[in-house]
């Protein structure tokens, strides 16, 4: 076992620590808890930092639980929310439960060989509708709600922003009832898995505070016990964008959401402050690793070595080894020298993802099937060009090129030429190109 505070505190993932848990985390193996949303079947971005946090802590020799909330995902979290999310039917929230599970599997060891006591730490993963699911209302407010009073409840920065923000915005249909009582069933969770799986330890974003300590409190009150509250900071981004978001959304962990391309290029295009931050919170390197990484990047940061190894652990990790190869392939298409069997080893997402933005013009097959003639292609019927003169005389010298390869006057476009049997890439100097797509 290692220092599990430790770890987190060098590392800048460290918000509020309730007094007591460091010293009960170094006297024994402990189970702690993270809740997911299960609302899509993807996490994204924003979801790895509590992924991180049980990452760590089963590398630091404990017991990590990750809960689905199916039954608070049919509430919905008031904290950070300005809106009632809508809810969802048990049979979209077991898939994506199952889907959940598969990334973060990519983090965490779910091997559980209960005769195998190397495994006795592995990961847990449970869904609280499973135990929600059959407790009637009146037994809640009876044996939970009693003892909690709306004082206290009311006191939560997560339901007293959202009044306040109702109060004054005069449009709103303010807090519901069922939102209300969200903080009670979560703190629900953590005496459920106190009594049950002896989970003593609660993480989550610092947003979440209030509604673990009403979890805590609840672990007093009725399991008569002592629990514990980690959180971590909310993550920030330099120029005060949002972090985890880029032009088209979030940043999701599912390859068909986002490309594996589009995520490493969202790290790799990180300033130079947030790498030194991200390359801490999101990679298992070791500081020493990572203080020497950062002395070589400052001494030449034109070479992005920390944004590179920042991006490359990352998206192995999430992703593949593969997944890792063909997105730098594919950014060094863009950026540097590469041919056209490179281009031909795109998949069609990776290729629309790489010239994405890039002018576009469709071209029937009919015409590649007999030859299609470079300068009609160039000029006549894409426009790309300004006159058949101008693609002559470019041609002439030598700018031209056909999937990243030179070419002459009089070529022909051909079958031969197609990317994936549906593309070709034209290219006029080293920065100007043009997608035809054939139809």
């Amino acid at each position: 076992m290692t220092n599990f505070i430790e770890e987190l505190t060098w590392r800048g993932m460290i918000h509020d620590v309730m007094p007591g848990a460091e010293e009960h985390l170094n006297e024994a193996m402990r189970s702690a808890y993270v809740g997911f949303d299960p609302t899509a079947d993807s996490l994204h971005i924003g979801n790895l930092v509590p992924i991180m946090l049980l990452a760590h802590f089963q590398r630091s020799g404990h017991k990590p639980v990750a809960l689905v909330g199916g039954a608070t995902g049919m509430i919905g979290d008031p904290s950070g929310k300005s809106a009632e999310r809508n809810l969802l039917d048990e049979k979209t929230l077991r898939h994506n439960q199952q889907a959940i599970q598969k990334q973060l599997a990519h983090f965490l060891n779910f091997d559980d060989q209960l005769n195998d006591s190397a495994n006795k730490n592995s990961a847990v993963m449970v869904n609280n509708y499973d135990w929600m699911k059959d407790f009637s209302f009146l037994e809640f407010i009876r044996d939970v709600g009693k003892h909690i009073t709306v004082n206290y409840m009311m006191a939560k920065d997560s339901v007293k922003n959202r009044i306040t923000s109702d109060e004054s915005d005069g449009g709103s249909e303010g807090m519901s009832f069922t939102e209300f009582t969200y903080q009670l069933v979560q703190g629900y969770d953590f005496l459920h898995l106190f009594q049950h799986n002896d989970c003593t330890l609660q993480m989550g974003g610092s947003d979440q505070w209030g509604n673990i300590t009403t979890g805590t409190e609840l672990v007093r009150r009725i399991g008569g016990g002592k629990a514990y509250a980690i959180t971590c900071p909310l993550i920030t981004k330099a120029d005060g964008s949002k972090f985890g978001k880029s032009e088209g959304g979030n940043v999701w962990l599912d390859a068909n959401r986002t490309s594996p391309y589009k995520f490493y290029q969202y790290w790799l295009n990180s300033g130079d402050e947030d790498s030194e931050k991200y390359i801490r919170i999101f990679t298992f390197l070791n500081e020493d690793e990572i203080n020497v990484l950062i002395a070589e990047h400052q001494e030449a940061p034109h070479m992005r070595l920390l944004q590179k190894r920042l991006a490359s652990k990352i998206t192995a990790m999430v992703h593949s080894d593969a997944d890792l190869e063909n997105a730098i392939k594919a950014s060094a298409i863009l950026f540097g020298k590469s041919t056209s069997d490179d281009l031909k080893q795109l998949n069609d997402q990776t290729f629309l993802d790489v010239f994405e933005g890039v002018p576009q013009a469709e071209v029937a097959a009919a015409k590649i099937e007999k030859g299609y003639d470079l300068v009609a292609a160039l000029a006549t019927d894409t426009g790309f060009l300004k006159s058949n003169s101008e693609v002559r005389r470019a041609l002439k010298e030598n700018s031209i090129s056909v999937n990243k390869e030179k070419v002459k006057e009089r070529y022909e476009l051909t079958q031969a030429d197609l990317i994936n049997d549906k593309f070709v890439l034209l290219q006029r100097g080293k920065k100007n190109y043009f997608v035809l797509r054939v139809v």
